[in-house]
């Protein structure tokens, strides 16, 4: 099993969640999060004065699947949430040693 951690623009998520269902990724947890890359913010103008945002407003995206859907996972994510433009985010791909179903107890690749 793999965990995606995948950091994103909040108007490419209902793309992404499209994307991903239709290659077979059930479950996903998203979260509100500040950050910055190597950008470090920008600046904005509101009402004539100029300011600078240091953190700036993503999704994160945390995706349990089987290790066999992995890379057309990170793939997936990839192609639906780029823009091309500078911050457009990252993806991690981590191990996940183990997965339990609350509700029935069931361990493993069953449990997703």
């Amino acid at each position: 099993m793999k965990y995606i951690i995948a950091v994103i623009k909040p108007h490419k998520l209902e793309e992404v969640r499209e994307a991903l269902g239709g290659i077979g990724v059930q479950g996903i947890t998203v979260t509100e999060v500040k950050g910055h890359g190597r950008q470090r913010g920008h600046t904005e103008f509101y009402r004539g004065a100029e300011y600078t945002v240091s953190f700036v407003p993503k999704l994160k995206l945390e995706i349990a699947v089987d290790s066999a859907l992995a890379d057309r996972a990170v793939e997936t994510i990839q192609a639906s949430a780029q823009t091309g433009q500078i911050g457009d985010g990252k993806i991690f791909l981590l191990p996940l040693e183990q997965a339990t179903r609350i509700r029935t107890g069931e361990t493993g690749p069953g449990a997703l």
